[in-house]
């Protein structure tokens, strides 16, 4: 039987490539857009897409139940991917911006992955993985929206991987660090939501930040493009036993090893320099 395989975030960069890619090898994908018209975009290029907003619980439930009839009823694997990340100051940043983050970035694939988990268990198999980042490993400036959903996920996922290590269901961590992506431009717009800059004492830094949203291009030598997401969630989907983490990028590599063996402080010296 063609293995299914559920998709969340699939507008553009990670999601979008691997869910292409995949619908290229054969796989049953069903991925998902929060805007209607994209989802109007991917159906019409032959990639099946349902509308799915992880920011609201009806969305979900709606958008699950059609993906299922998309799999006929069973789901082989579920890629949680859909995220933006709000930038600005933790002082800055009003709690509604800090809810919201996490209702997309972290509640709603909590939704979404314990829905999923009795279904798994009925048919004796499955894989959940979860694109995770660099950031849910160490903490960056001016990212600490993101940074604390991506820390919840990192605790969210080792523990849901102990509690169903008796169980048939196989789950992963991908925590890549810079790929090219729309990104930076979502995180410009939330920024410009809620970042009062006038009247906030980094104003300094936020201009670089904006500076750096608003750039062509992204000025990080180390930035890959989705294909080095997509080759890891391969090899979890070729896996029988998949690893609990698959780091892709160089600043992935780098920055795990140096919160292994570097004393805090030393650590926080580099992070603070880093942009």
């Amino acid at each position: 039987m063609t293995q299914s395989i559920l998709i969340t975030g699939c507008s553009s960069g990670i999601g979008y490539y691997c869910a292409a890619e995949l619908n290229k090898l054969g796989y049953n994908v069903i991925a998902s857009c929060r805007h209607l018209r994209d989802v109007e975009r991917l159906n019409n290029q032959g990639i099946k897409c349902i509308q799915l907003d992880l920011s609201c619980s009806e969305s979900i439930d709606r958008g699950l139940k059609q993906a299922l009839v998309f799999a006929d009823g069973h789901l082989d694997m579920l890629f949680n991917n859909a995220a933006y990340g709000q930038p600005g100051a933790l002082e800055d940043l009003p709690t509604e911006a800090l809810r919201a983050q996490f209702e997309t970035n972290f509640f709603g694939w909590h939704q979404l992955t314990r829905t999923v988990i009795p279904l798994m268990l009925q048919q004796g198999h499955g894989k959940i993985i979860q694109n995770s980042s660099v950031l849910g490993l160490v903490a960056m400036k001016y990212r600490g929206a993101y940074n604390a959903s991506k820390f919840a996920l990192e605790g969210y996922t080792d523990t849901l991987r102990l509690e169903l290590a008796n169980t048939p269901i196989k789950v992963a961590l991908i925590e890549p660090g810079p790929i090219e992506s729309n990104f930076r431009h979502n995180a410009k717009q939330k920024f410009e939501q809620y970042i009062d800059i006038n009247h906030s004492r980094h104003q300094q830094p936020y201009q670089q930040t904006l500076n750096r949203l608003g750039a062509a291009n992204p000025n990080n030598k180390f930035t890959l493009g989705p294909e080095a997401v997509f080759k890891q969630l391969l090899s979890i989907i070729h896996s029988k036993q998949p690893k609990a983490r698959y780091y892709v990028t160089q600043p992935t590599h780098i920055f795990g090893f140096l919160r292994r063996i570097l004393p805090t402080k030393w650590l926080d010296k580099l992070l603070i320099k880093s942009n």
